[in-house]
C-alpha cells in the first residue's frame, strides 16, 4: 500500500523524533558529537580523494614505469646474462628484486586488498605502461608487492617493497583521527554528564519536596542558568513551607476556638434533662464534630509528618478494625513482608476514608496489597454495594461532591472522603483510580511508587 505524499514527510519526521535520544544527555552529546563526526567523516574522505589517492595514484605509476623498463630491456635481449645485469641494477638503484621463472604461466586467482583504491591503482599504472599479461597481488607479503609478468621464457617475478606502490601512512592518519574523536567524545561525555547530574540533582529535590521528603543535602550546583534555576525552587520551596507554617497554625487556633464552644455545648447537654430534642442536639454536635475534623484534614493534608517504612498488612489490618466495628465483614489480603515509605498517618486516613466508605456503602469488604509487575505497589479496596457509574468517577474526587444518586447512604458525610484520600496518594507520588469491583460494587485502587 503507498501512502499518500503528504503523509511521507509527516512518517518521516516521527521516524526521526522516535529514533533521537530522549534524555537531555543524550541530545546534547548527540548536538556535540555529531558536528564533530560529520568534521571527521569529511576530513578523511578529503584526505583520502585529495591526497592519499593522489600519491597512491603517482607512486603506482613510478613502479609501473619502472616494471615496465625491467621487462622491456630484457625483451629486447632475452639472455641470462642481460637478466642478471637488469635484476642488479634494479636492486642497487631501484630496491627491486628481479627473478625468472622458466616455463611458469600466471596465477589465476587474486586476493582482494582490503583498500581496493590500491589494486585500482595499481592496475591501472600496469595495465597502461604494460604490453603483456600481467598478475600482482599486494597482500600477500607484509612489506612487498608480488608483480608478475608473462614473457616468452616463462614469467618474470618482480618483488617492490609496499611503499614503492602506495602511500603506507594513511592507516596511520586514519588512527589518529579515530583517537581524536575518542578523545573528543569522551571529553564531552564527561563535562555533559557533570551538568546533567545536576539537573537530575534537582528534578530529584523538587519530586522529593512533592511528595513531603526534605533534601537538606541539595546545594546549587552546575552552571550558571542550573544554579539559577536550584536557587529559585530553593526560594520556592521556603515560600511554600512558610505557607504551609502558618497554614498550620491557623488551623491549629481556629481548631481550638471551635472546639472550645462545641465542648460547652456538649457538657450543657449532658446536664440537660433527657428528652427527644437533646437526644436530636447532641446527634447534630456529633455531625458538625465530625464536620470540623473532617474540614481540619482536608486543609492540613498531613503534610509536616516524617516518612517512615511500614508494614503494609499491619497498616491495613489497624486501619480495618473500625470498619469492623461498624459492623462489616472485612478480609484483608497482603503479604507480610510487603513494606512502603509512607508517612504513616497520612496514609491510614487516606485508607481508612476508603474502606469506611466501602463499609458504609456495602456489607462485604476486601482490601489487598501486592508489588505491580512494572513497579511500585497497589493496594486495593473492593465493596459490594452500588457502585458508581464510570462517567462520575473523577467527579467522585471533587471535594464537597457527593454523589446522592448512587451512594448517598452516608449521612454524616461531607464529600471529602476520596478528595483527602487522592490527595495523600498523590503526596506520595502516587494516585487513586476507580473501576467496578468484582464483587458489584466499587473498586478504589491506591498506587504507590515502590
Amino acid at each position: 500500500m503507498k501512502l499518500p505524499r503528504r503523509l511521507e514527510p509527516r512518517l518521516m519526521q516521527r521516524l526521526i523524533k522516535r529514533s533521537l535520544p530522549t534524555s537531555l544527555f543524550g541530545r546534547s552529546l548527540l548536538i556535540i558529537i555529531l558536528p564533530v563526526a560529520l568534521m571527521q567523516i569529511a576530513v578523511t574522505w578529503i584526505f583520502f580523494d585529495a591526497h592519499w589517492q593522489t600519491v597512491t595514484s603517482r607512486l603506482s605509476d613510478g613502479l609501473a614505469g619502472e616494471v615496465a623498463w625491467a621487462v622491456e630491456s630484457y625483451q629486447d635481449d632475452p639472455t641470462p646474462a642481460t637478466l642478471t645485469r637488469i635484476a642488479d641494477r634494479a636492486e642497487e638503484s631501484l630496491n627491486l628484486s628481479i627473478a625468472l621463472q622458466p616455463g611458469r604461466d600466471l596465477p589465476q586467482g587474486r586476493r582482494t586488498n582490503a583498500f581496493a583504491v590500491v589494486d585500482r591503482s595499481l592496475e591501472r599504472a600496469l595495465a597502461q605502461r604494460l604490453d603483456a599479461p600481467f598478475w600482482f597481488d599486494t597482500t600477500r607479503y607484509p612489506a612487498y608487492v608480488d608483480i608478475r609478468v608473462k614473457v616468452d621464457e616463462g614469467v618474470i617475478r618482480i618483488l617492490a617493497p609496499r611503499d614503492r606502490a602506495f602511500a603506507t601512512q594513511g592507516h596511520i592518519f586514519v588512527l589518529w583521527m579515530a583517537m581524536a574523536t575518542v578523545l573528543l567524545t569522551a571529553i564531552a561525555i564527561l563535562f555533559i554528564r557533570n551538568q546533567t547530574r545536576t539537573i537530575e540533582r534537582l528534578a530529584a529535590a523538587a519530586d522529593a519536596f512533592g511528595r513531603g521528603i526534605d533534601a537538606p543535602a541539595f546545594k546549587p550546583s552546575g552552571a550558571r542558568e542550573v544554579r539559577q534555576a536550584a536557587q529559585a525552587f530553593l526560594a520556592m520551596k521556603s515560600r511554600i513551607q512558610r505557607h504551609i507554617d502558618q497554614r498550620t497554625a491557623l488551623l491549629a487556633s481556629v481548631s481550638h476556638d471551635l472546639r472550645t464552644p462545641l465542648t460547652r455545648l456538649k457538657l450543657e447537654l449532658a446536664l440537660a434533662e433527657p428528652g427527644p430534642r437533646t437526644g436530636e442536639m447532641k446527634r447534630d454536635l456529633a455531625e458538625m464534630e465530625h464536620m470540623i475534623d473532617e474540614y481540619l484534614a482536608f486543609a492540613r493534608g498531613e503534610g509536616g509528618e516524617v516518612v517512615e517504612t511500614v508494614t503494609l498488612k499491619t497498616l491495613i489490618e489497624e486501619v480495618s478494625e473500625g470498619a469492623i466495628r461498624a459492623g462489616a465483614v472485612v478480609s484483608v489480603a497482603a503479604d507480610p513482608e510487603l513494606q512502603a515509605r509512607v508517612r504513616p498517618n497520612a496514609l491510614k486516613r487516606a485508607l481508612s476514608n476508603l474502606v469506611m466508605n466501602a463499609a458504609a456503602h456495602g456489607e462485604k469488604v476486601e482490601v489487598s496489597a501486592s508489588r505491580r509487575p512494572s513497579g511500585g505497589i497497589e493496594i486495593s479496596v473492593d465493596d459490594d454495594g452500588p457502585g458508581i457509574p464510570q462517567e462520575q468517577y473523577e467527579d467522585a474526587f471533587k471535594a464537597f461532591n457527593r454523589l446522592d444518586a448512587a451512594r448517598n447512604q452516608n449521612a454524616k458525610g461531607v464529600g471529602l472522603g476520596l478528595a483527602i484520600a487522592r490527595d495523600v496518594a498523590r503526596s506520595h507520588g502516587g494516585d487513586i483510580i476507580l473501576d467496578r469491583s468484582r464483587l458489584g460494587g466499587l473498586r478504589a485502587v491506591v498506587r504507590l511508587p515502590g
